[in-house]
C-alpha cells in the first residue's frame, strides 16, 4: 500500500480523570486515525479533481459548477435542489454527519499523471476524504487506483470506458455515469431503424481506454444488426486538426463515419468531416451519415450547425421532465444562468450519493460507505438476474437507478439523442428521440467486455 503523510489531521485528545485500573473507551485512547483523513473537527473536506485545462476543459468547468452547487445544498444553502426529490431522505442541509462540507480543487489536465498528482496532493496536504471528478476514463482509472491504495472513496465523474467498472474496477470506486456498452446497446437499434441494416462503417477512435471500448461496443452492436466495419483508425488525444484522418474515409467505400471522440476532439473532427463535404455525399447508393456515439450539450454547442441531424447517446439531458431533473435544472440555472450539462449532472449526483451513504452508514469510514452504497438486496424491477442487487434509488434523474454491488456500476435508462434541425437557442441543440429502458442496456458482471478485473477488498487506509 502506498504510504501517505496524514499528519495534518490528528485525532483530538480528550483529557478524562480516571481511577486506577479503569479501562477507557477506545475513542479516548486511540492515538491514530481509524481511517485515512478521518475528520476530527467540525468540517469535512472533499476533493474535486476536474480538467481545468486541456481538450475536456469545458466539461471540467461545468463539473466544478455542479460540485459547488452540491456543497451549497449539502450545507443548507440555495433551494436544496435534488435533496428535495432524492428518494433517500437522510440529507437535511446540515452538512454530512453534522460537519460543514468544504472542498479543494485540482486540475487533471486530461492527463493521468497530472490527475494522480493532484489527487495525491488533495489527500496528503488537504485531508480530502473523498475524491471525485474527471472527464476522461484514462484519468478515472488512474485516480481510482490511487484512491484504492490511499484508502479514500472515489466517486467517478464523467467516465464512459467499460474498463472503469470492468477490468479496472476497485472496491473503493463507484460510477454513476453510463458506459460504452450501454451506448452501443441503446444506439445501434435506432441507427439500424434510421439508416438500414446494410451499412459500411469507418471508425475514428480516440487512442486511449475510452475510445478503445467505445469502438468495441458500437462495432459489436452495429455488426450484430448487419453493419460491416470497413476500417478502424486510432487518433491521438487533442490532435487539433483531424483532416489527415478524414481524407482516407472518402475512398474507403464506407457510407457511415463513426466518431469515437469526445469534447474538443469531437468538435474538431466533426467540423473537419463537414468541411470535407461528407454530409453531402452519396456512397453505395445511400446518403453518407455521421454518428457520434457519446454526445453532450457542451460538444453540441462547440460544433454548432454541424450537429444537426446527427445521432448519439447521452447519460442525461436538461430537457427531461422528471421532478429530480427539473429541480436540478432550476437550481443550476438560477445560480449560473444556463442549463447544466450531463457532466454537471453526474458530478452533482455523485456528491449527493456519497453524502447520503455516509449519513446512512453513520460513518465516514470508507468500508462503511462502500457497504451503504452497495445497498444490500434491493433490485431493479423487470430484470431477472442474480446480479440485480445493490442500492436502489430514485429522484436524481433517469428514473429508478441501481448502484450494482457486483461492480459499483449504476444501471438506469439511457437516452438516444439527435442534433436539432431547428434549435430555439444555443442550449436547445439536442432532442431526445428515445429513452432506452434499463433492461435493454443491462449486462451481466462477467460479460466479456468487462471481464478480467476484481473489486477486491475495500480499504480504510490509515
Amino acid at each position: 500500500m502506498t504510504k501517505f503523510d496524514f499528519t495534518r489531521r490528528g485525532v483530538l485528545k480528550t483529557g478524562v480523570a480516571t481511577g486506577a485500573g479503569l479501562a477507557l473507551p477506545t475513542i479516548f485512547t486511540s492515538q491514530a486515525n481509524a481511517f485515512t483523513n478521518e475528520p476530527t473537527g467540525d468540517t469535512v473536506t472533499l476533493g474535486f479533481n476536474v480538467p481545468q485545462t486541456g481538450p475536456y476543459a469545458d466539461e471540467g468547468a461545468d463539473e466544478l459548477r455542479a460540485y459547488e452547487l452540491a456543497v451549497e445544498h449539502l450545507n443548507g444553502g440555495g433551494d436544496g435542489g435534488m435533496l428535495n426529490t432524492f428518494s433517500s431522505k437522510v440529507l437535511d442541509g446540515t452538512g454530512i454527519l453534522g460537519k460543514k462540507v468544504e472542498f479543494v480543487t485540482g486540475d487533471t489536465q486530461t492527463k493521468s499523471d497530472a490527475a494522480r498528482a493532484s489527487a495525491k496532493s488533495m489527500i496528503e496536504k488537504d485531508g480530502a476524504i473523498m475524491i471525485t471528478g474527471g472527464s476522461s476514463s484514462g484519468v478515472a482509472v488512474a485516480v481510482q487506483g490511487l484512491c484504492q491504495e490511499a484508502g479514500v472513496i472515489f466517486m467517478a465523474g464523467l467516465t464512459h470506458s467499460n474498463d472503469t467498472t470492468g477490468k479496472d474496477k476497485k472496491a473503493n470506486g463507484f460510477r454513476h455515469f453510463f458506459d460504452a456498452y450501454m451506448s452501443g446497446a441503446a444506439l445501434a437499434p435506432v441507427l439500424a431503424k434510421m439508416y438500414g441494416n446494410d451499412r459500411k462503417a469507418y471508425h475514428l477512435t480516440a487512442d486511449y481506454t475510452w475510445g478503445w471500448t467505445q469502438e468495441e461496443s458500437i462495432k459489436a452492436a452495429t455488426e450484430a444488426l448487419g453493419w460491416e466495419t470497413v476500417e478502424t483508425v486510432k487518433t491521438p488525444l487533442a490532435a487539433g486538426d483531424f483532416s489527415s484522418y478524414i481524407a482516407p474515409v472518402l475512398n474507403s467505400g464506407a457510407d457511415v463515419l463513426i466518431l469515437n471522440h469526445y469534447g474538443g476532439d469531437m468538435v474538431n473532427s466533426l467540423t473537419n468531416a463537414v468541411q470535407f463535404g461528407l454530409r453531402e455525399k452519396q456512397v453505395n447508393g445511400k446518403n453518407f451519415e455521421i454518428v457520434v456515439p457519446l454526445y453532450s450539450r457542451l460538444m453540441a454547442k462547440g460544433a454548432g450547425e454541424n450537429v444537426k441531424g446527427i445521432f448519439g447517446s447521452t447519460n442525461w439531458h436538461w430537457s427531461l421532465q422528471d421532478e429530480g431533473s427539473k429541480a436540478f435544472v432550476q437550481s443550476f440555472g438560477q445560480k449560473y444562468g444556463f442549463p447544466p450539462s450531463q457532466a454537471a449532472h453526474t458530478c452533482y449526483v455523485q456528491t449527493l450519493l456519497y453524502a447520503d451513504a455516509v449519513q446512512r452508514a453513520g460513518s465516514f469510514a470508507p468500508c462503511a460507505v462502500v457497504e451503504a452504497l452497495e445497498g444490500g438486496d434491493s433490485s431493479l424491477p423487470g430484470i431477472d438476474s442474480p446480479a440485480n442487487k445493490g442500492f436502489l434509488f430514485d429522484g436524481l434523474g433517469n428514473g429508478q437507478t441501481l448502484y450494482r454491488s457486483a461492480d459499483h456500476q449504476c444501471f438506469k435508462d439511457v437516452l438516444v439523442v439527435k442534433g436539432k434541425d431547428n434549435p430555439t437557442s444555443e442550449f436547445d441543440l439536442l432532442e431526445v428521440v428515445e429513452v432506452t429502458p434499463v433492461s435493454q442496456v443491462w449486462y451481466e458482471p462477467d460479460h466479456p467486455m468487462f471481464a478480467g478485473g476484481s473489486l477486491g477488498e475495500c480499504n480504510n487506509g490509515a
